[in-house]
């Protein structure tokens, strides 16, 4: 890809890592898997090489797409700070598509936040801008992510909502023996252990088509 190209196969999930927020998280990565596009986030920045800002600067680069969620807003109950790390990733986002050249101004993002409204209080910059609520329901996360996929990248073959969602319901109840079959520990998993499932699932979902990223 040259220099300040976005891929157009590149989504960058922007969301709170914990792992109070896991089951949301994977629902946000399933839906773009399922979609047929690849995830990118700071999952990937395991290797040392580099300054963790820079490799987010190189990824938000590269992807055409962004999803945004806003929702960890609450106080830190050991510092009593609220995080400002998905503010400060969907500036640099929004920064890129504003200031960056031709292919940077192709970027699209959704932005995600638990309550409706809540985001003018916390950042009231953004009002003006379509903020989609999911009221931490990880079902609802999937369905916003697989409309704004479509709508913004107008593919023919992403599924349908209602078949996206009955497939995610299914890995999720399937989730424990794909990780005892694949003799994977749900502790340790690794972002790219969950990837592997979530793609071999969705190859052999005939609902879903057969288009998904590697």
């Amino acid at each position: 890809m040259a220099a300040g190209q976005t891929n157009p196969q590149d989504v960058f999930i922007n969301c709170r890592f914990d792992p109070e927020w896991t089951d949301n998280f994977e629902a946000l990565a399933f839906a773009v898997i399922g979609c047929g596009f690849r995830v990118r986030c700071a999952r990937e920045l395991d290797d040392a090489t580099g300054t963790r800002i820079d490799k987010l600067y190189r990824i938000i680069g590269e992807s055409r797409y962004g999803i945004h969620d806003l929702s960890c807003v609450d106080p830190d109950p050991v510092n009593n700070l609220p995080r400002f790390n998905m503010p400060l990733e969907l500036g640099f986002f929004l920064a890129a598509k504003q200031y960056g050249g031709t292919h940077q101004k192709e970027k699209r993002c959704l932005i995600l936040e638990s309550e409706p409204y809540r985001y003018q209080i916390f950042v009231s910059d953004l009002n003006g801008m379509d903020i989609n609520p999911h009221q931490n329901d990880a079902r609802t996360m999937v369905r916003r992510v697989r409309d704004f996929l479509f709508t913004a990248s107008r593919r023919k073959t992403i599924p349908t909502g209602p078949n996206l969602v009955n497939s995610y319901d299914a890995f999720v109840n399937s989730r424990l023996q794909l990780l005892a079959d694949a003799g994977l520990d749900a502790d340790e998993l690794l972002f790219a252990d969950y990837e592997k499932l979530a793609i071999e699932w969705i190859k052999a979902d005939a609902s879903l088509g057969s288009h998904v990223q590697h």
